[in-house]
């Protein structure tokens, strides 16, 4: 998790106000829009799981990319984030997501998954390169098989994409989730 966000932060350093408005990976996401979900589900949305507490609407509609010093409060916020979760106890029992619950130990790994694939996306659209240790891809790897489908059925992944059986960890979870690994902004 602490490498997951600490990448996430370094690439959230990276986007420029004039790249919002590009393409990314995710096709019906521009760069803000796409910046947006990632910043609220994967550091407030991590934190606020920790602690069993649901997102308030303001947080779910705020356009974070409006406030120039955005990529800083996401680091701070990733940093709380990262900190909730250090409690082993926070890793024990049920997250209630408003209607169903998971283990929370599960929803942990998914915004893993979340702050890795979008993090990946964010740094395609502005041109940045993503770092991510195999076991970390590999854990992201395991979260996109197991919840593939379920992600396929709400719209959140596309078709999966052929990759050589010698993909790298992070190409092989790419691909499981809908992504072109060899995605690239300036094609689209």
């Amino acid at each position: 998790m602490a490498h997951a966000a600490a990448e996430a932060a370094r690439i959230a350093r990276g986007v420029r106000t004039e790249q919002l408005s590009g393409p990314t990976p995710c096709a019906d996401f521009d760069t803000r829009t796409l910046v947006n979900h990632w910043v609220l589900y994967t550091s407030h949305g991590l934190e606020r799981r920790a602690r069993r507490e649901s997102l308030p609407e303001e947080l779910v509609t705020r356009d974070f990319t409006t406030d120039p010093g955005w990529a800083g409060a996401y680091a701070d916020r990733l940093d709380r984030a990262v900190a909730a979760w250090s409690d082993p106890a926070v890793w024990e029992g049920e997250v209630d997501l408003g209607g169903m619950t998971m283990p929370a130990a599960s929803i942990a790994q998914m915004v893993i998954k979340e702050m890795a694939l979008h993090g990946w996306d964010v740094a395609k659209a502005t041109g940045q390169q993503v770092v991510v240790e195999d076991d970390l891809a590999r854990l992201v790897l395991g979260v996109v098989e197991e919840h593939a489908e379920t992600y396929r059925r709400y719209g959140g992944f596309a078709t999966p994409v052929p990759v050589p059986a010698t993909a790298s960890f992070l190409d092989r979870a790419l691909a499981a989730s809908g992504r072109n690994p060899g995605w690239d902004r300036s094609t689209g």
